[in-house]
Parts: structure tokens; C-alpha cells; sequence
């Protein structure tokens, strides 16, 4: 079993930028590709990145790259999503999830689920 917690989210600007956490706790949690993913209001989930168990390799959406930013600390088991520029169209619930291998893709299942954290990014 593994626990993740999200934390970060809050209300943002257009153009400004925040630091999600997502925090594993359980059995190993290393041994696990985390992914981040969004669901906007009335729009269904969506892939955002994700990072290799290893912290090696990622895989980002078109919509993510070049503004987001994944890393992992496997000193503290915690995976962060960097989002810079942010825009209205970021304004989702943000859920972190873990899967039980080396690679990531956003188009796998994922066993593990957080709770989600809110971002708004509105003037």
C-alpha cells in the first residue's frame, strides 16, 4: 500500500507560479513512477507529467512542456510539479498518483491515488 498527499495549490494570478507536493509514505515508495494529473471542472482527467521511480525519465503532455517542471527527492519520498506562467486554463484539482515501476507514461494505469489539491489561476 502507499499513501501520497498533495499539497501546494491555491489561487495564482495569470502569469504567476506554484510549487505542488506530493508526499509518499507506505511500503516502498521508491519503487514507484509518480504522475500528476488534472481535472478541470467539467472536463475530464488529464495526464500532466509524470517521473521514472529512478527520477530519470519523464514524460510531459503538449500542454505541460516548457512550463512545468517534475523532480523528485527520494530523501523525503516527495515528487514536485514546478508550474510556472500559469494560465486560466490551469485552474484544475491536481492529483498526484503512483504506480509499482521503473518507466512513466501517462497513458498507464495508476494504482495510487492522493486526494488532489486545487489551483485556481484567475485576475
Amino acid at each position: 500500500q502507499l499513501q501520497l498527499v498533495e499539497s501546494g495549490g491555491g489561487s495564482v494570478r495569470p502569469g504567476g507560479s506554484l510549487r505542488l507536493s506530493c508526499a509518499a509514505s507506505g511500503f516502498q515508495p521508491d519503487q514507484y513512477a509518480i504522475g500528476w494529473f488534472r481535472q478541470a471542472p467539467g472536463r475530464m482527467r488529464e495526464g500532466v507529467v509524470c517521473i521514472s521511480s529512478d527520477g530519470r525519465t519523464t514524460d510531459y503532455a503538449d500542454s505541460a512542456l516548457g512550463w512545468f517542471t517534475i523532480s523528485r527527492d527520494k530523501s523525503t519520498h516527495t515528487v514536485y510539479l514546478q508550474m510556472n506562467s500559469l494560465k486560466p486554463e490551469d485552474t484544475a484539482v491536481y492529483y498526484c498518483a503512483a504506480r509499482r515501476a521503473l518507466y512513466c507514461s501517462l497513458s498507464q494505469e495508476y494504482e495510487f491515488w492522493g486526494q488532489g489539491t486545487r489551483v485556481t489561476v484567475s485576475s
